[in-house]
């Protein structure tokens, strides 16, 4: 027998074997036990909590984005629309590898850098849990097939269906409708807890123009639906649902036809047109050239395509029309006219010899006419307007004095804002002892009312002020605010008087048979316009000086940049006998405003009051010519 079968002791064995066991049996039941309590701590303790944690891991709530409401033309023209586009997207929450998944989307689908940079910006700003981002827009139907086809190894991918914003006239309505474009987080950072509710399943917003200003009544009410999904999140069924309310549908007061008339006047120039229905206050046309195309804008724009328009020296973002504050020049004289007559200072009889020039007395400097050798020796009002003589003005402006000027100036809405349905306008200046005073620290000198006389010096109006003051001289002393906005849901939108101040109806008369004069006296300054007219106007040329002269010295053009040329200018309203339109014209550079800026005016004046056969359209006539483009339209 072995030693080692000697020395072996089987009862000793046998304890540390059972010990062992029961060492082990009393951590299995412990572990049990333990087991046990958190089974009946799930479902009986806590089986509401997680019964309810459990439902939200299979039902969720989806918010439903609302149709943002139409806008249209006062013809029922579609200006802008929401058209139908698949959108891929990715839910970042159940995509294991960003930068894997978009390699192999890469190779189904056509995925630019600029979609990429557009994602990855996205993703950055705050959205909800699960929620989708967007990576690439417009999808055709063959890609849409290639990633139906892959879904099964696409895990967090999904194609959606939504409306994306489109503007059919593109350039025309730019600056009025402006456009939409995806929420950024500057914007998202102001959002209260309501509007992160309101804007939950919406990707864009409006940016400038009345997609802006009437954001609120656009955007629509937000629906939900609660889901079932399955464990790759894709939905199985819908529970519960309540649909969203649809936005407002804009009429507007523009006619496509007038807009299209301005722009293809203005034809690549620097400028803007602006056009009032002098009954309503409603703007017929607002165009400001040269323009860009909104729809870049609606899914991101490229840092290329927004760098081209942000650093061109033409500005092409920029909405002269509102924005754009330039000297008025001489489309201030009828205005300041009837304030001599309204104050008595002068008469409509009373003349002045014009030599060329007009001295203070006491004073060497030489304020010029614009006629070096002057208008003659008997100068009166009538033909100080239709052949706009400076003199004139300087002499009627030194007797009148500022304070009347610039009281008169302000029932016409000079050095203040118009408060137009959209955003962004600027107030102009119609200046004054206290604003020089404020502004530069200095006292107003004899010769400061001299340069606002002729719409020079510190004077600066919008094209849109001019078009208002215009209207205001047709309507005889009604100012009416301007409006973009005809109807909401065609509820519609009164006009607002904003003042009415009484001047004598002979007084009026006088400035408008001057006015006439302009257009249709033999030597008025826009006496070109009115050839082959079916219609009277009445206007008022202007041309504004960008550099000053010296006064040795004389305007040639030939020796300036052709960005320092003058700016021309024109105002006038038609038809002269029962005034229905109000045309303001400012041309950056256009040097005269009886060749430039007038026959511009003159191409609205005929798209409003003639027919497609040239013939002069009578006030019924016209009426059932719109209501027969309405109908047609179907709005």
């Amino acid at each position: 027998m072995s030693e080692n079968h000697r020395i072996q002791d089987h009862h000793y064995e046998a304890r540390i074997f059972m010990h062992r066991v029961l060492v082990a049996a009393v951590v299995v039941l412990g572990l049990l036990g333990m087991l046990a309590a958190r089974y009946y701590n799930l479902t009986i303790t806590h089986h509401d909590l997680y019964v309810t944690e459990s439902e939200k891991n299979r039902v969720h709530v989806q918010s439903i984005a609302p149709t943002r409401g139409l806008i249209y033309d006062r013809k029922g023209r579609l200006l802008a629309d929401n058209r139908p586009s698949y959108t891929l997207s990715l839910i970042i929450e159940r995509v294991e590898n960003i930068d894997e998944i978009l390699v192999q989307l890469r190779q189904l689908v056509k995925i630019s850098d600029v979609d990429v940079e557009r994602f990855s910006r996205a993703r950055r700003k705050g959205r909800r849990p699960y929620e989708a981002v967007p990576l690439r827009y417009r999808l055709s139907e063959d890609e849409i097939a290639r990633l139906a086809v892959n879904e099964y190894r696409l895990e967090g991918v999904e194609v959606e269906a939504q409306l994306i914003r489109f503007y059919p006239y593109g350039e025309l309505f730019a600056h009025a409708v402006g456009y939409v474009g995806s929420i950024n987080q500057r914007e998202l950072d102001v959002m209260t807890e309501e509007d992160m509710h309101d804007y939950a399943s919406t990707r864009s917003i409006g940016k400038v123009g009345l997609e802006s200003h009437y954001e609120r009544k656009l955007l629509g009410e937000v629906g939900y639906q609660n889901v079932e999904t399955n464990a790759r999140g894709r939905v199985l069924r819908v529970l519960e649902r309540k649909d969203p309310i649809p936005g407002k549908t804009l009429q507007l007061h523009l006619d496509t036809d007038l807009q299209d008339a301005a722009h293809s006047a203005l034809s690549g120039r620097r400028g803007s047109v602006v056009a009032i229905e002098i009954a309503t206050g409603g703007v017929l046309a607002l165009a400001s050239t040269p323009s860009f195309n909104p729809n870049l804008f609606v899914t991101g724009i490229s840092h290329k395509d927004y760098n081209a328009l942000n650093t061109s020296l033409d500005k092409p973002m920029y909405n002269r029309a509102i924005q754009g504050q330039y000297p008025p020049a001489s489309t201030v004289k009828p205005m300041l006219a009837l304030a001599a007559l309204h104050y008595g200072v002068n008469d409509e009889k009373r003349s002045i010899r014009d030599p060329g020039f007009f001295q203070l007395k006491g004073h060497e400097r030489k304020y010029r006419d614009w006629k070096k050798r002057g208008h003659g020796n008997q100068v009166d009002m009538k033909q100080a307007i239709s052949e706009s003589c400076d003199t004139y003005f300087y002499d009627l402006a030194h007797r009148m004095g500022i304070d009347r000027i610039h009281d008169f100036g302000l029932h016409f809405g000079l050095g203040a804002r118009t408060d137009i349905d959209i955003p962004n306008e600027n107030g102009g200046n119609w200046p004054s002892k206290a604003w020089k005073n404020g502004r530069h620290g200095l006292p107003w000198f004899p010769g400061d009312s001299l340069n606002v006389s002729i719409g020079q010096g510190f004077t600066q109006a919008t094209p849109l002020q001019l078009a208002e003051m215009t209207a205001t001289i047709a309507a005889r002393g009604v100012r009416k605010k301007p409006m973009l906005v005809r109807t909401i849901d065609g509820e519609v939108q009164s006009p607002v008087e904003v003042e009415r101040f009484n001047v004598s109806s002979r007084h009026w008369d006088i400035i408008f048979d001057a006015m006439r004069e302009v257009v249709h006296g033999r030597r008025g300054t826009g006496q070109r316009i009115r050839r082959g007219a079916k219609y009277e106007m009445a206007g008022k040329t202007g041309t504004a000086q960008v550099v000053g002269i010296k006064q040795d010295e004389e305007y040639d053009a030939s020796k300036l940049n052709a960005r320092h040329l003058d700016h021309a200018l024109f105002i006038g309203f038609a038809p002269y006998d029962n005034p229905k339109i109000a045309v303001a014209v400012v041309v950056e550079n256009g040097e005269h405003g009886s060749s430039t800026a007038a026959p511009m005016a003159r191409k609205v004046f005929d798209a409003y009051l003639l027919d497609e056969k040239g013939k002069l359209l009578s006030d019924a006539a016209q009426d059932d010519l719109f209501a027969a483009q309405l109908a047609e339209n179907e709005l």
